[in-house]
């Protein structure tokens, strides 16, 4: 089967450069799409209405977020799981503590169909298999679901709620486990997409309602829907930078597709190639619909 390239505009959602961009949600109470700075430690929120941004810095790094119930943010910082206040930025660590390694630090995360958080951590020094994947319920006691992983990345949920997708990095595939929704417990994890090589690196995944699955590549200038059933690629998004990191579905349709990026790692000589490189893009009215963002349970 030909792969087709998706005749979608990616334009610049937002101007504001990250080093590391990563982790989009969409907002649909607020019309706003979020996103994270890993490096710089910052949460971007942007309302796509009035196009005003608001940027709340936590003072380490951050991995991945998910929105509560009561509007505030659960996140996965350089030093564990808290909570984030959206109004006056108060970082709230939660008591059960991790106790991470110093050269460990969580990585994407998002919120399962019954609103418990999951999210992975990955070695700072490229050490191998030392990654964990861990999910959070309103008990506010993590619990270990996927260990020996080396850069847990995208995560998705299919729409029947009986299936979770998993990307670590290097694998350069997508696992597809049988998934409990009402206990979180997940089983017979299966290959069912083998990314190539010359594809870029598998990095952040979402899914859209027809259950097909949508990834950024990393240094492959793309991103990309696959039949998790067949394996196949069946389209292509050709992006103005590299290093896309993670997508989304956002506006009020959900028929847009915000794209964060990074910039991290470029020489100059790249960077002069593409200066948009660590912005936020998004290809409006992409021909396809994504599933309704997930709240945290609590």
């Amino acid at each position: 089967m030909k792969v087709r390239p998706i005749e979608a505009n990616v334009s610049i959602a937002s101007h504001h450069s990250c080093l590391l961009g990563e982790g989009p949600v969409w907002n649909a109470t607020l019309s706003q799409i979020i996103w994270v700075d890993i490096v710089q430690g910052e949460i971007h929120e942007l309302s796509v209405k009035t196009g005003s941004m608001k940027t709340i810095p936590v003072s380490q790094m951050i991995g991945s977020l998910a929105i509560c119930k009561n509007g505030n943010y659960i996140a996965a910082l350089k030093k564990g799981l808290a909570f984030v206040d959206r109004g006056n930025g108060e970082v709230k660590m939660i008591e059960d503590p991790l106790n991470l390694k110093e050269e460990i630090r969580f990585n994407d995360g998002k919120c399962d169909p019954a609103g418990r958080f999951w999210a992975g951590t990955m070695s700072m020094t490229d050490t191998k298999e030392i990654g964990e994947v861990y999910m959070l319920d309103k008990d506010l006691h993590p619990k270990l679901k996927i260990s020996k992983t080396t850069i847990s990345n995208g995560m998705a949920w299919s729409r029947e709620k009986d299936r979770f997708y998993f990307i670590d990095t290097p694998t350069m595939t997508v696992t597809a486990y049988d998934y409990n929704n009402s206990n979180g417990d997940i089983s017979n994890p299966k290959i069912v997409i083998r990314v190539p090589k010359e594809d870029g690196s598998p990095d952040g995944m979402t899914i859209d309602n027809e259950g097909m699955l949508w990834i950024a590549h990393w240094d492959g200038w793309q991103v990309t829907r696959w039949n998790p059933f067949t394996g196949e690629k069946l389209h292509q998004i050709p992006m103005p930078v590299a290093r896309p990191t993670c997508c989304t579905f956002g506006g009020d349709d959900l028929t847009d597709l915000y794209i964060s990026s990074s910039k991290e790692g470029l020489s100059d000589d790249e960077l002069k190639q593409q200066p948009d490189a660590g912005k936020l893009f998004v290809a409006r009215n992409c021909g396809y619909t994504g599933m309704p963002t997930v709240e945290f349970v609590q």
